[in-house]
């Protein structure tokens, strides 16, 4: 089946896990009218994709049974209008404040993000911390990768998906925030941007360089 005949079965799954909020792969089959082997297929795709999970419920005798359901990543999949919300917040914020104080909230909010994920991210190694911010960018929508320098010296994270994009186009100042979030989520290292979405190329990208005495 072609990726264009699963796109409407998908979504036809995910609109009936929002609706009922748990279901197995069986009754979602008898919903769509397909076989139960297809339906797990596109289960296992989009607990890949990170969209859905099955808890095991005992049934009786036997293997339990799973119950899919949404993660957070994917009822955010499904429009709720935050972002119309926050476009708005920012237009009123811009003509209410002095463009020093409108860049000083933007900047706070950033350190406090930068405080949280340094929270989360632990004392590791910089390339342990840098794995574990990948999957909670991920979860949060972006589409967050990282690899090794060519060089051997340090890494690049890139973003090919921004839940911010729309803002951004609209407040270019909010894409030098996450330069400074990620400077202050890693103070160990020297950062630089070396891609930006808005300007050129297809992600926005981060140069990261340990600092001496730190790897």
């Amino acid at each position: 089946m072609t990726t264009e005949a699963q796109a409407p079965t998908r979504e036809a799954t995910l609109t009936l896990l929002l609706r009922q909020g748990e279901s197995s792969a069986a009754n979602l089959a008898a919903s769509l009218g397909i076989s139960v082997q297809a339906m797990r297929r596109h289960l296992r795709s989009l607990e890949d994709d990170g969209l859905v999970e099955a808890s095991p419920t005992p049934t009786g005798p036997g293997r339990p049974s799973n119950l899919w359901q949404l993660t957070e990543q994917g009822h955010h999949h499904f429009p709720d209008g935050s972002e119309n919300f926050a476009l708005g917040l920012m237009e009123s914020m811009k003509a209410a404040l002095s463009p020093e104080t409108f860049t000083s909230l933007l900047s706070q909010q950033a350190l406090k993000k930068a405080n949280l994920y340094r929270h989360q991210l632990g004392s590791g190694s910089i390339q342990d911390r840098l794995e574990k911010l990948v999957e909670l960018r991920r979860q949060e929508g972006y589409a967050t990768e990282w690899q090794p320098a060519p060089d051997g010296i340090g890494w690049f994270i890139k973003d090919f998906h921004c839940s911010l994009q729309r803002i951004a186009e609209e407040y270019p100042s909010v894409c030098e925030q996450e330069l400074l979030l990620m400077r202050q989520t890693f103070p160990d290292c020297l950062i630089d941007r070396v891609n930006w979405r808005l300007e050129y190329g297809n992600c926005c990208g981060f140069q990261i360089k340990p600092t001496q005495g730190h790897d």
